[in-house]
């Protein structure tokens, strides 16, 4: 009797993904654009039509001299407004980042300046106590149950007391340490500006191409290969004409050469590197986002939901420690005002100029260095104009109120097509 005979099962063929194309690329772009993910589009739109306006208005705009001015002149505002994206993912704001980063530079300063300490003892003393501030905010709002825009007035009127205390009432604390000095007013040498471009572009292009392969390898939804090099082609142009222009000389001095890249950009690149990876990248971040689009869903998955928002509010305040060591390497002291006057304002329109969401759960890093670099464009463009302070407040108060305006509209757009 002959054994029965098996037939072999055929495997069964897994659909590959569809391999996209340009065309459908740019379509699914306009698609989600009109369906209200706007993303950073206006603030690169803003910021072009910025660039041209102020161009045309003014003969250096344009210069050598005054782009450099524009990096270092918003460094302290971006830098701040990179932390108060993490508490604006939350759903929540930070009304006393600007003189915490006062409180810190003065802690900076008393250490650095009136205690002889070595500068890197001062700026971790400072960054410490950016630390302990977002704790003690960050344990007010998520355990104590006070409401973040209650908790953090309160700290902005506290804090301003602080900084007079540190610096013994109106006095101006001078800061006069070479290198903390230099991260504003130094510049690297020409050799080293382009060395940490091509080294950045070449970093950026593995990592687009390696995650391109391996989700192509994996049968997963992808880019098109031409977007991705069109992206890293964009970024090389744009950094490429920024290092060239930047290693031009900007002296009028023949004795003295002033050419570079300023030190605090590639500070802000590094910053923006580490915080993205953190938020992209890791289960931290992903649960920021969770947090900030549905509290309660993230509560019951399993997310330690307190946790995440302390957490943000340290990542925010120590943003805030680090903006108030620009600050005062830009100036050069520290003093009752270090932190105060517009400086809050503008990091928070920095943020939300660049596109992160004042609803909470949306918003990127890059977000803030947009925004940032709308904040000193119009600056800058303005003092060049000679425009009084009030035109300059009203007309940033108009862009900011654009922004939110545009956020919210977004996100109404966003909730009709279903898209939220």
């Amino acid at each position: 009797m002959s054994a029965p005979t098996t037939t072999a099962a055929k495997p069964v063929d897994v659909p590959a993904a569809p391999v996209p194309t340009v065309g459908s690329h740019v379509r699914d772009y306009l698609a989600r654009v009109r369906g209200g993910d706007m993303g950073s589009l206006p603030a690169v739109l803003g910021l072009i039509v910025l660039c041209l306006v102020f161009s045309a208005l003014h003969d250096n705009f344009l210069t050598e001299g005054n782009f450099a001015n524009l990096f270092t002149q918003g460094a302290a505002v971006t830098v701040i407004a990179m932390g108060l994206v993490f508490v604006l993912l939350l759903g929540e704001i930070d009304l006393s980042a600007g003189f915490a980063s006062g409180v810190c530079a003065a802690v900076l300063a008393q250490l650095v300046t009136l205690r002889g300490l070595p500068w890197y003892v001062a700026v971790l003393a400072a960054i410490a106590t950016g630390v302990l501030i977002g704790l003690v905010l960050g344990f007010l709002v998520a355990k104590v149950g006070i409401p973040s825009f209650v908790v953090t007035l309160a700290a902005f009127l506290a804090f301003q007391g602080v900084v007079l205390l540190l610096i013994k009432g109106g006095t101006n604390v001078s800061v006069h340490d070479e290198v903390i000095r230099a991260i504003e007013i130094r510049n690297m040498p020409p050799w080293l500006g382009w060395t940490m471009a091509v080294v950045g572009i070449a970093g950026y292009a593995a990592a687009q191409l390696l995650r391109h392969r391996n989700r192509t390898a994996r049968g997963l939804v992808t880019e098109p290969l031409a977007v991705v090099l069109f992206r890293i082609g964009g970024l090389a142009l744009i950094v490429g004409t920024a290092v060239y222009i930047l290693n031009l000389e900007r002296g009028h001095n023949r004795l003295v050469s002033l050419r570079g890249v300023p030190i605090v950009v590639p500070i802000i690149v590094l910053l923006l590197i580490l915080w993205t990876f953190v938020l992209n990248r890791t289960a931290y971040g992903r649960h920021i986002y969770a947090v900030g689009g549905n509290r309660e869903a993230a509560r019951r998955a399993g997310i330690n939901v307190d946790r995440i928002r302390i957490s943000a509010f340290v990542i925010c305040s120590s943003m805030a420690a680090v903006g108030g060591i620009i600050a005062a390497s830009r100036g050069g002291s520290v003093d009752a005002n270090t932190g105060g006057s517009n400086v809050l304002l503008y990091a928070v329109g920095a943020a939300v100029i660049g596109g992160t969401s004042l609803f909470g759960g949306k918003g990127r890093v890059v977000d803030a260095v947009l925004g940032g670099a709308v904040i000193a464009v119009i600056d800058n463009g303005m003092a060049l104009m000679n425009a009084s302070s009030g035109v300059k407040f009203v007309f940033t108060g108009l862009v900011l109120l654009a922004a939110a305006s545009v956020d919210a509209l977004s996100r109404r757009r966003a909730t009709a097509t279903g898209n939220r």
